[in-house]
């Protein structure tokens, strides 16, 4: 079992699929910094200087507070800010995704799939 374990992780696809993880891993912090210190600065400023992770709606009768911290003590919330920055983080690595896998067809010379 241990000769086979050995061939397994000697095999290209276990080793690629560990880089794989190790770099997506780094690659989710850099999206992370570039959307929350980046882009939604940015959006903030074009929308009056909104605050999208103190956006939120309270559901247990608790006054709006300034902070979603304080406001998630008090009680329950939906914090409808952090999921904008959530689908924001997604989009930017969908895209990013998307115009790698394209520059390798490109060197591979593949033809996009018809749509």
């Amino acid at each position: 079992m241990l000769k086979e374990f050995k061939a397994f992780v000697n095999q290209g696809n276990a080793l690629d699929l560990a880089i794989g993880v190790i770099i997506g891993a780094a690659f989710g912090k850099i999206v992370n910094s570039v959307v929350n210190d980046l882009i939604m600065p940015i959006l903030s400023l074009g929308l009056g200087r909104v605050q999208f992770k103190n956006m939120y709606v309270p559901l247990a009768g608790q006054a709006p507070s300034l902070d979603l911290e304080a406001a998630q003590k008090a009680g329950a919330v939906v914090a409808y800010g952090q999921f904008i920055q959530t689908v924001v983080e997604f989009v930017v690595v969908a895209f990013t995704i998307f115009l790698v896998v394209r520059q390798i067809n490109k060197w591979r010379g593949a033809k996009p799939a018809a749509g």
